[in-house]
């Protein structure tokens, strides 16, 4: 096993001025299963591609373990890949697929069969060792990809979205397959995914990027308690942290009735981040016209636009941005009512509109 080093790591692409990762300064602990997340084209599977050694470092450097492997070819850096497409050999079984590229580097038969079998037991795969990749479903088609990856033993398991083909009930059973392998096989792995669920449920540590630049590396309740700055905030939870930009006045940010208190530094006016469980209903307070009620069963969530027309989102280019409030399912409002919501004291966030950091 081995720890993985970023070290100001960039890459520009031909043609471009603006870095797809831009000086990238990131550590993955020796066992440690680290998500990579962020919206399209934020520069997290050109990171893997970099640590795989399929990307060239226009600067900087990338360790794995004790050793510079920069400018190591990809077959030598002791990695192993999962893509999300499976890149299986339609005419191998099963058995012959996973074994591969063992053949490949001359690993002697029985050896071969030894390791295959292990994985094989590992992943629930030894009924269909004598398959073809056809007579598979996806999700056991990307296990077969798994164990490819896990009779290397390599040092590093890097993951490139590889349950995005799979249908969404499979794609929650065979993410919990995957995190529980990883702790029990205990090798250092970078999984890339742009479902922040995902990368919540899976990942020991999640680091979030944003246009090739670094947001935040932490554990996924720090990210969910404690975000950085207000991208972060939005990207991280499910449904999404309500922001919206409220005026100070006489050191409180003013949502409509509500009032909230806001540090000296705040200037003439702040995004207020407030997650749909931290709102409480309240008899005087911020007041919501109620668009859509989702009920789930277990949860209901109220969708709606704020009462006072003059506060904004603070993502100016969310059109349609509704306040979501997490509401008792036993008793929601109707469509075209208005609530009233207090904001649990605990449960608000500040961010600075000039550049979005945290503020409290």
């Amino acid at each position: 096993m081995a720890s993985v080093v970023f070290k100001d790591a960039s890459r520009i692409y031909p043609g471009t001025t603006t870095p797809a990762v831009d000086k990238l300064n990131l550590t993955v602990n020796d066992g440690e299963f680290l998500v990579l997340v962020g919206p399209s084209g934020c520069g997290k599977s050109t990171s893997l591609r970099m640590l795989a050694g399929l990307e060239e470092i226009d600067t900087g450097a990338i360790f794995i373990g004790d050793r510079d492997v920069t400018n190591v070819a990809p077959k030598d850096r002791d990695i192993a890949m999962v893509f999300q497409s499976y890149a299986l050999y339609p005419h191998m079984t099963v058995a012959e697929n996973m074994g591969f590229a063992l053949k490949i580097a001359g690993v002697a038969k029985e050896e071969r069969d030894r390791r295959v079998l292990e994985a094989a037991k590992l992943l629930d795969l030894e009924p269909y060792l004598e398959r073809k990749p056809k007579a598979l479903s996806g999700g056991q088609r990307q296990r077969v990809a798994m164990g490819r990856a896990i009779v290397r033993e390599p040092q590093v398991f890097l993951m490139d979205e590889p349950l995005s083909n799979l249908d969404a009930k499979l794609r929650v059973a065979t993410r919990t397959q995957i995190a529980a392998l990883q702790r029990r096989l205990g090798i250092t792995t970078v999984y890339v995914t742009h479902d922040q669920v995902e990368a919540m449920t899976m990942g020991d540590r999640v680091a979030v990027l944003k246009d090739g630049l670094l947001q935040q590396v932490d554990t996924p309740r720090n990210l969910y308690d404690n975000p950085a700055n207000a991208f972060v905030a939005g990207f991280i939870g499910s449904p999404a942290m309500n922001l919206l930009i409220a005026p100070v006045s006489g050191g409180k940010a003013k949502l409509g009735g509500l009032e909230l208190d806001v540090p000296a530094s705040a200037g003439s006016s702040v995004i207020v981040g407030i997650r749909p469980e931290g709102f409480t209903p309240a008899s005087k307070g911020f007041d919501i016209q109620v668009e859509v009620v989702e009920e789930l069963g277990a949860d209901a969530f109220v969708y709606g636009k704020p009462a006072d027309s003059s506060l904004k989102f603070a993502n100016a280019s969310d059109e349609g941005a509704q306040v979501i409030v997490r509401w008792d399912p036993k008793n929601p409002p109707k469509s075209g009512q208005t609530v009233t919501v207090s904001a649990k004291g605990d449960a608000v966030h500040l961010f600075n509109v000039a550049d979005g950091k945290r503020l409290k």
